[in-house]
């Protein structure tokens, strides 16, 4: 994979593909002190530690472009 920029947080490991992500900012509408938008349109991570993982996982999954990504401890991809 291009361009990805990962963070594990509450046992997750979630992966923003930057290459993909244009920005729509669906995820920030969720989680908006999770991700935000950085000075070249593409989401990056903000805070994430402090979101819910309920809530950090909504957020990944209303990315329209499927940029963000998410395992779980086991290693299972939960999202997309």
């Amino acid at each position: 994979m291009g361009d990805t920029s990962d963070r594990v947080v509450h046992g997750l490991r979630i992966q923003i593909d930057r290459e993909v992500c244009v920005g729509f900012a669906d995820c920030i509408g969720v989680a908006p002190t999770a991700f935000t938008l950085g000075h070249d349109g593409v989401v990056t991570f903000t805070e994430p530690e402090h979101v819910d993982r309920a809530v950090l996982i909504e957020a990944c999954d209303v990315c329209p472009v499927d940029a963000l990504t998410v395992w779980n401890e086991t290693g299972a991809q939960i999202v997309p």
